[in-house]
């Protein structure tokens, strides 16, 4: 990188500096991106006419204060206001990579207190209002880092940290949990309604022969150097050109170069593949198809429109393929615009240009490029002249119009329809989550079908068609879904949930689940639970918490659910219909148990309120229940314990128990009176397994159960094989699996003793890498 010297105007200050490599010095190494300082009398000293300049520098490392002698190439100037910014950034790397990408940090020094803001906290963006903007630590330093006091509005309210003060000084007031203190890396700015907008033309009328979009070269250290002017204005009497600069296909660097060093390019630019070749001799099939594109985008035709998915050629033929969030005109450039959110990390913003945003994406996902140079996506589409087209993949239909709907498939005719290559729903760029989640509730089962056809009150009814038509109905009648179609919801998933990151981002089932089932579609919570007889709590998932229980080697589903429900003293108001169950874990990685025994069959009898519970001893209808005898050993293995008056009398008579304390149950009216011929028979409630998903290496795939057998299983992976490369799409794949059988079967010690290595087919993931079950009352679904 070559050094741009920024020479001081006095020597009584001091001049900062960020190193752009790791730098080692004696026993220390300094990671790029720390900052340092010197004074302006040494600065000035070390290049005075007098002596011969020297090519290393004598500077304070503002981290450790160590006096260390740097050479100058990896030492880039820092203004003093905005090196306070970058020492609130704790890393060192992303302090680089914020320097380097100025949109951000030049927005921060723009920021003033009363400016709306988007404030990132725990991983989620909420608004709020810029109170103060200054350092928040009493220190003597030479440069103390600034941070942005936010007050959180809206959904943000009561999740910040403060009232507004930080180590008991007041730097502003708020309500309580309402302030938080965030660096600029963790503010998105949000510009102010008249940024950006022109301005009389006072300087415009001055002829400006470069313009923002075009195509320059400049020369770096005497090479010639390309690029795209992201930015042209002025600073007094120079006129300066803000370039990002075409340096072996990066994007994230920005030059800012004299008007009168840049020279615009005619035909050459970053996306010269596009316009180079209209009207150049007999283009090939894909040229002609862009051509076309483009004279449409000219005419106000164009097929595409927000929530295209398209593919963008850069320099030296690297293609970047996205999701156009934004079309439009910019200010300075006479040419339609699309801001596009990119699959990678291969943008230069986050939907911001010069200030202002148009959309919001993650960082260096967003760009913004002439619409014309914009293709469709080839390996979404449904022309029947493409290669890549998946429309006649097997003579499949992507899809299909559906207006019926089409039942769930079982037992052969799930083998017939499902199981192959290309079967399933095919998986695009981190939808794995998705996939799996749906092909699980919707393949083999109706339970929650209720999801695609009732008029709930707060339901959103495209994100319920795309469901439906485009999803469910396709995968029940022809066993195959087009990532086009999950990515159609991914869009509508961020629109409505307020998340940039669904289109792409590596996301969690439960998350997803509950975003489309209770903000989205707004149905009935699946479970209604109650803790100590207080107050009811509905929710979609149920998660297990647990400590570690020495006694468990190989648990099955069932004991894992009872130990968590009687930890937390919770019941089930009513039978649910579908129940999903997320089994203890910590992170991804971490697993409580090694195995899992998946229980076909889950009894909740015992875990319902108010309901007929059977004496563990006799069976006739219970009155007591007693958790400390729990894990007594000397009854059963699995099950609460509860039992009849007589049977409590007895057991609590030894002196081992004589301490514990039964508690009543309550016995529904019918139970009371015993029948004339002697135990009343208490019904048992069960529900059984129809789908679990497992999760390896952040990866998630599904087993679904499709017939009544103990071997009725398939495997499903949305990318279990790929065809072509970074361009090329994935082959989901559907097996079956009646090896799980086998496991199913053995005794638990020798299932225990199982090398994981050694188990037959995909059985290893069922057992091993399970993440979350689903259950289903085919009694209670008919009526929810």
């Amino acid at each position: 990188m070559t050094m741009t010297n920024l020479p001081p105007s006095s020597g009584d200050g001091n001049c900062y500096y960020i190193l752009t490599e790791d730098c080692s010095y004696g026993s220390k190494l300094f990671q790029a991106g720390n900052l340092c300082f010197c004074s302006e009398r040494s600065y000035l000293r070390n290049f005075s006419d007098d002596r011969r300049p020297t090519c290393f520098l004598r500077v304070i490392m503002l981290d450790d204060s160590s006096t260390v002698t740097i050479n100058m190439e990896i030492l880039q100037p820092v203004p003093e206001k905005m090196a306070s910014f970058l020492l609130a950034v704790s890393s060192h790397c992303e302090r680089l990579n914020y320097f380097l990408d100025r949109v951000n940090l030049e927005a921060a020094l723009r920021a003033l207190p009363g400016h709306r803001v988007m404030a990132k906290v725990e991983h989620q963006y909420f608004p709020g209002i810029i109170r103060y903007i200054g350092s928040i630590y009493r220190s003597t330093a030479v440069l103390s880092p600034i941070f942005f006091g936010v007050e959180l509005q809206g959904e943000g309210e009561n999740k910040g940290r403060s009232d507004g003060s930080y180590h008991g000084t007041e730097y502003f007031k708020c309500k309580k949990n309402c302030g938080i203190f965030l660096p600029f890396t963790k503010v998105q700015f949000v510009p102010d309604d008249n940024y950006g907008k022109q301005k009389p033309k006072a300087d415009t009328e001055e002829v400006v022969p470069v313009k923002v979009g075009d195509a320059v070269s400049f020369y770096v250290d005497e090479v010639l150097t390309k690029g795209i002017a992201m930015a042209v204005y002025r600073k007094g009497t120079q006129w300066l050109v803000k370039v990002c600069p075409e340096e072996e296909g990066t994007t994230d660097i920005f030059r800012e170069i004299p008007l009168d060093s840049v020279v615009k390019e005619n035909l050459q630019s970053l996306f010269s593949p596009f316009e180079s070749n209209v009207g150049l001799g007999p283009p090939n099939q894909m040229k002609q198809e862009v051509s076309e594109s483009s004279e449409e985008c000219d005419g106000g035709k164009s097929a595409l429109e927000v929530n295209s998915m398209v593919q963008i050629t850069l320099d030296k033929g690297t293609r970047v393929s996205g999701i156009i969030r934004w079309l439009g005109y910019l200010p300075q450039i006479e040419h339609k615009m699309a801001g596009v959110e990119l699959d990678e990390d291969k943008g230069i913003s986050d939907g911001e240009w010069l200030g202002k945003y148009y959309f919001h994406c993650a960082p260096k996902r967003g760009l913004f490029v002439k619409l014309q140079c914009c293709q469709p996506d080839v390996r979404f589409q449904s022309s029947h002249s493409s290669y890549l087209s998946l429309i006649d993949y097997g003579g499949q239909e992507v899809l299909p119009q559906a207006p019926d709907s089409f039942p769930p498939l079982r037992n052969e005719a799930a083998v017939r329809v499902l199981r192959g290559r290309m079967k399933g729903i095919q998986g695009h760029c981190n939808s794995c989550y998705m996939d799996a989640a749906l092909f699980s509730l919707f393949s083999c089962t109706s339970v929650v079908d209720s999801m695609l056809f009732k008029p709930f009150l707060l339901c959103d009814r495209n994100v319920q068609s795309i469901l439906r038509d485009e999803i469910v109905n396709p995968l029940r009648r022809t066993g195959f879904v087009n990532a086009k179609s999950v990515m159609h919801l991914r869009e509508q998933l961020t629109d409505k949930g307020q998340c940039s990151s669904f289109t792409n981002a590596e996301k969690d089932p439960e998350e997803f689940l509950n975003l489309i089932m209770h903000q989205i579609l707004g149905i009935e919570p699946l479970l209604k639970l109650q803790s100590g007889g207080q107050k009811e709590q509905d929710c979609y998932c149920y998660q297990i918490f647990m400590d570690k229980q020495e006694d468990l080697v190989v648990p099955d589903v069932q004991q894992l659910l009872e130990r968590s429900f009687l930890s937390s003293d919770l019941k089930l108001v009513e039978i649910p219909s579908c129940f999903i169950i997320q089994m203890p874990r910590f992170g991804k990685e971490y697993k409580m148990f090694s195995k899992i025994i998946p229980s076909l069959e889950l009894d909740i009898t015992d875990l319902l309120l108010d309901s007929p519970r059977e004496c563990c001893l006799c069976g006739d209808v219970a009155t007591l229940e007693c958790s400390e005898c729990f894990k007594d050993k000397v009854f059963a293995a699995t099950g609460l314990k509860q039992f009849c008056s007589s049977c409590s009398r007895q057991v609590h008579s030894h002196y081992h128990r004589k301490t514990h304390q039964p508690r009543e149950l309550h016995i529904p009216e019918e139970f009371h009176t015993r029948s004339a011929r002697g135990c009343q028979q208490v019904p048992h409630e069960k529900m059984e397994l129809f789908a679990v998903l497992c999760i390896e290496t952040s990866h998630y795939v599904s087993f679904v159960k499709y017939g009544p057998e103990n071997d009725h299983w398939m495997f499903f992976d949305s990318m279990a094989d790929r065809h072509g490369g970074e361009n090329g799409f994935n082959i989901p794949t559907v097996t079956l699996c009646p090896e799980v059988a086998k496991y199913l079967d053995l005794p638990l010690a020798a299932l225990a003793l199982k090398q994981p290595r050694d188990m037959d087919g995909v059985a290893k993931r069922l057992f091993c890498d399970a993440y979350m079950y689903m259950y289903q009352s085919k009694k209670m679904a008919l009526y929810k």
